[in-house]
């Protein structure tokens, strides 16, 4: 291991950004915690159905703020594919071919994941599972595949997007909302926001690409406008504070992305930008580095397989016979949220097969044990996240 270490670290070149990839990491941790923590699958009747302990202890939205990453995975996402969109002009390398190699990095680990979870639908209702079971089930898995939509398209118009100021796409937010919510329009238009909303942080990042947001006066002002402004609306604008969706309530601030999950998003990139000069002293340390690196380069896989695993020790635990708490009885009280933590290893050990298992299928092909491939391959991992 530690050769291994040092091989990664060695490997890497000297001019490379790396707080870029650890700002990746800490989104993907973000997305997995986060969706293992607010996620319950509760046992009623033999029938399986979604819960979420936000909508039973409202107190606990300050843990939305910290584990909804998304604007964080669309910020770097829009770093990323700037750069590499201008690296790929540098070699006469064409749009097209450009955007292929990314869309099939992207969406090659999907295959898998569709394949897989169609055999094991047709076989849970060949073999008397309820529909309702399986549709919980299912949507578990192919929900948090909008985001592919979206961040291929946003990959899609890139060279575009670097005409483009984040104001103008803020804009269309605040007036989607403002029709929504303050004229009674109808909600279909929310749905504009899926793009617009996640266009703003995506312009950051194609802007700090560019050579913007060095300074950090630009990330406090982020920081700080974008906090007091998700405030704001929380307090005296009717939005709810938690930042993800929560089952049963009127508005949810992430589906469709409201005018407060797009504030808070800016806030979350001005921090990012802050912490930048920590995380570059941090990672200069080998291990560190190893294990963004490595995390990084099995993002996609992660990423898809999360809320597989989760549901796999879900179903072996009810070999015992009785609900487990914090694994199939309601999310109702601290109890609970005491017993999902100690659920989490688990979680992650079963996260651990499938990325053994399913890996291959992002990495195209079995990575080397020399850190160089390593790094070569981790260099093009495109960004990943999930839903709220």
């Amino acid at each position: 291991m530690r050769d291994l270490v040092q091989r990664i670290d060695s490997a890497t070149p000297a001019g490379r950004d790396r707080t870029i990839d650890a700002l990746r990491a800490l989104a993907i941790l973000g997305v997995v915690l986060g969706h293992w923590l607010v996620t319950a699958l509760v046992v009623d009747s033999g029938t399986v159905h979604g819960a979420s302990p936000l909508r039973h202890m409202p107190q606990l939205a300050p843990v939305s703020w910290v584990f909804q990453t998304l604007a964080v995975f669309f910020l770097v996402g829009g770093q990323t594919a700037a750069h590499g969109y201008a690296a790929a002009r540098g070699r006469g390398e064409t749009y097209r071919r450009w955007l292929g190699a990314r869309m099939a990095r992207l969406f090659r680990p999907v295959a898998a994941v569709l394949v897989v979870w169609s055999v094991v639908a047709a076989v849970m209702l060949a073999s008397g599972a309820g529909v309702e079971t399986v549709r919980t089930l299912a949507m578990l898995v192919l929900s948090p595949l909008w985001f592919l939509l979206v961040f291929a398209v946003l990959t899609a118009v890139t060279p575009l997007v670097a005409r483009l100021h984040p104001l103008w796409a803020l804009a269309v937010v605040l007036h989607v909302d403002l029709v929504r919510f303050g004229l009674g329009g109808p909600a279909w238009l929310g749905w504009i926001n899926v793009l617009a909303g996640w266009l703003v942080p995506y312009c950051l990042g194609v802007s700090w690409a560019r050579g913007g947001l060095r300074e950090r006066r630009t990330g406090w002002a982020l920081l700080a406008g974008g906090a007091a402004t998700t405030a704001g609306l929380v307090l005296w604008g009717g939005y709810p504070a938690a930042m993800v969706g929560v089952p049963g309530a009127g508005i949810s601030n992430l589906n469709p992305p409201t005018l407060a999950a797009v504030c808070f998003g800016l806030a979350q990139c001005g921090a990012a930008l802050l912490v930048r000069d920590r995380l570059r002293r941090v990672l200069r340390r080998p291990a560190v580095w190893a294990a963004v690196a490595l995390l990084n380069l099995s993002a996609m896989t992660v990423f898809l397989w999360h809320q597989t695993a989760m549901m796999a020790v879900t179903a072996v635990g009810l070999l015992a016979g009785r609900p487990l708490p914090g694994l199939h009885t309601a999310p109702d009280g601290v109890g609970w949220v005491l017993a999902r933590l100690g659920w989490l290893p688990v979680f992650a050990g079963a996260l651990l097969v499938c990325w053994a298992a399913f890996r291959t299928y992002e990495q195209g092909r079995r990575a080397s044990r020399g850190g160089s491939r390593v790094v070569r391959e981790q260099r093009s991992v495109p960004v990943t996240m999930g839903r709220g």
